[in-house]
């Protein structure tokens, strides 16, 4: 029986809407480069957890310190954010940066300006932080926290955590966008948006912070935005900076972006250690958790490991130079080397990370020199690991 091209496209459709088949071909468009890739989703029954986290913050004159934690709460808010599971997996961690209060933002826009939508790209989010300097204005919160729940694409399953953290003084009734129009965008896409006033908790009060601290079941707290940094040096820190060096030679850029990023990922290691050494370390143990850390944009190795046939595919012609006359097939033997010395390496980061965590946890138990002052980063860390707990997702 003769069947026409319509009848098997019918077929096709029909096989692609079965029950449980969840593959299909898609375009996925780096953050770092232009180039499309078609990439086959492998077929899967189990749904990806995410973790979407929106950080706003107050770049008025007042606010040089909470830029300085920002810096630095980072990799403890993905170091926190890596070590929890849902249903035995990992979600996925998406991180977005606003900035408000700058005069030369756009006053249509509420002099809110969007730095980053959501992205896994750690070095980029850094680097980007390190750019942020301070200058006076008008910060409208109800109009920052709208223009991040309008802007950025927020997961719509229910059983994802979504959050807002907005850190920053003055009242926060400012703009012609209220907090309960805000709040009401909030609810109807599950986000749950937490306020953190810089000051005095009483004062922050009386500039109502805490009223949109109850949206969407958030929370208020406020912090110190001029405490320092705690810097504990440990046993373990000479050893994980040596370690992140011999990370750092496992990756292998291609593509457009693969030189300038693989020069970056080196830059933002010698930015957070100049700001302070315990922080440059936390991002070190970012960087050995593989499920954290994904360059598949631009490095060589993290592209082999999502797609095993990415090798027979990449141009050869962008890779470094000592690598461009290699057959593909000795190309392949590299990558995997690289590859398993990787593997190895961010296991020993994280068998030190946690003997270091220890270390300091022990060191401000019985220390009372230590600062106790709360900071972006530790409230931070406590929202997460009690907010977290709604969707099923376990912090140890």
């Amino acid at each position: 029986m003769h069947h026409g091209a319509n009848y098997y496209f019918m077929k096709l459709i029909i096989f692609l809407l079965a029950p449980g088949f969840t593959g299909m071909w898609f375009f996925r468009v780096s953050p770092n480069h232009l180039k499309a890739q078609v990439t086959m989703a492998v077929p899967t029954t189990v749904a990806h957890h995410k973790i979407q986290a929106a950080i706003l913050l107050d770049v008025s004159n007042s606010m040089d310190g909470l830029i300085e934690q920002a810096k630095a709460q980072l990799w403890n808010m993905v170091n926190v954010m890596g070590k929890a599971t849902c249903d035995n997996i990992t979600p996925q961690i998406e991180i977005a940066l606003y900035e408000y209060g700058r005069p030369t933002n756009n006053a249509r826009e509420g002099y809110v300006k969007q730095l980053s939508n959501f992205t896994t790209d750690l070095d980029n989010l850094s680097k980007t932080l390190f750019t942020i300097k301070t200058n006076g204005g008008d910060e409208y919160c109800g109009h920052v926290i709208w223009s991040s729940l309008k802007e950025l694409h927020w997961d719509t399953a229910a059983t994802n955590y979504k959050v807002i953290f907005i850190a920053g003084n003055e009242d926060f009734l400012q703009g012609d966008i209220t907090y309960t129009k805000a709040c009401a965008e909030a609810t109807k896409k599950g986000v749950i948006v937490n306020t953190i006033y810089c000051g005095d908790k009483m004062q922050g009060i009386s500039e109502h912070w805490n009223l949109a601290g109850e949206c969407g079941s958030g929370s208020f707290t406020n912090i110190n935005q001029d405490a320092a940094i705690d810097d504990i040096a440990t046993p373990y820190d000479s050893t994980l900076f040596s370690l992140n060096d011999q990370l750092n030679n496992t990756y292998i850029g291609y593509g457009a972006a693969g030189s300038s990023s693989f020069m970056l990922q080196d830059r933002v290691d010698k930015m957070n250690y100049a700001m302070n050494k315990s922080v440059a370390v936390k991002r070190v143990a970012v960087k050995g958790k593989k499920e954290l850390y994904k360059n598949n944009w631009w490095d060589l190795v993290d592209a082999a490991t999502a797609d095993s046939m990415f090798v027979t595919k990449v141009e050869l012609k962008t890779l470094p130079d000592s690598l461009q006359k290699k057959s593909r097939a000795e190309l392949q033997v590299i990558v995997k080397e690289k590859n398993m010395q990787r593997g190895k390496i961010q296991k020993a980061i994280g068998d030190l990370s946690t003997k270091r965590e220890m270390y300091i946890a022990s060191e401000k138990a019985r220390s009372l020199t230590i600062n106790k002052s709360s900071t972006l980063e530790n409230e931070i860390e406590k929202i997460i690991r009690s907010q977290a707990k709604r969707f099923r997702i376990v912090i140890p």
